[in-house]
């Protein structure tokens, strides 16, 4: 499995506009995350994980992957409702996983030509296919498609990362905008230190949110 891409230019960059992240960086290390190369593929990923534990979604998809093999627009396409819905996923993600290859295999989307347009029309696109939202667009510009400068506003995790950092209680659009211009254009690599945050890698650092979450 390949991992999302970054070194000490990302680092210092950010480091240098930013010396709260600059401590976290430097307590948290280098950071391997997973991306998935193909992005038809990690976009059926990301459909089959929807609204079901990482623990589901894993077993779900090696049945999928041990029954369908390379998971192409033409391959899901091809396969009957019933098939996939045989490999554990649901009517609704069925018809999501359907209509999404339909669009791509008909040229109605080309993931190919997503690499030249910016960030904002290629989310707009991704989240334009069935099943797809614009927080599942830009997990799939991070970690398939390997953008440097997404950080995701919809992303609870985030969130609760830039509180932990910046002891805030609560992130306003206006914050997290700040935070957007002062990452950019490496936002992607501010997140990945944002999200080990969020899961505790530094311990002792606390959530300011208002109990009660008011």
């Amino acid at each position: 499995m390949a991992v999302f891409e970054y070194g000490d230019e990302e680092v210092a960059y950010l480091a240098a506009r930013d010396p709260r992240l600059a401590e976290v960086m430097a307590a948290v290390g280098h950071i391997e995350r997973d991306v998935h190369p193909d992005l038809f593929s990690a976009l059926v990923n990301c459909i089959v994980g929807q609204q079901i534990s990482t623990k589901a979604q894993t077993t779900i998809w090696n049945r999928v992957l041990e029954t369908f093999g390379e998971l192409t627009p033409e391959t899901m396409a091809a396969c009957s409702d019933e098939e996939l819905q045989g490999v554990g996923i649901s009517f609704r993600k069925v018809s999501y996983i359907k209509g999404a290859a339909e669009r791509v295999r008909s040229g109605e989307v080309d993931l190919a030509a997503l690499v030249e347009l910016p960030d904002d029309e290629v989310c707009r696109t991704l989240s334009a296919l069935p099943g797809i939202g614009v927080w599942t667009a830009e997990m799939l510009m991070t970690f398939s498609m390997q953008r440097p400068n997404i950080l995701s506003w919809g992303d609870l995790a985030i969130q609760r990362g830039l509180r932990m950092v910046y002891h805030h209680r609560r992130i306003t659009p206006e914050l997290f905008a700040k935070y957007r211009r002062r990452y950019a254009p490496y936002g992607s690599v501010a997140s990945l230190y944002l999200w080990e945050v969020a899961g505790g890698a530094i311990p002792g650092m606390k959530d300011w949110a208002p109990k009660g979450g008011k």
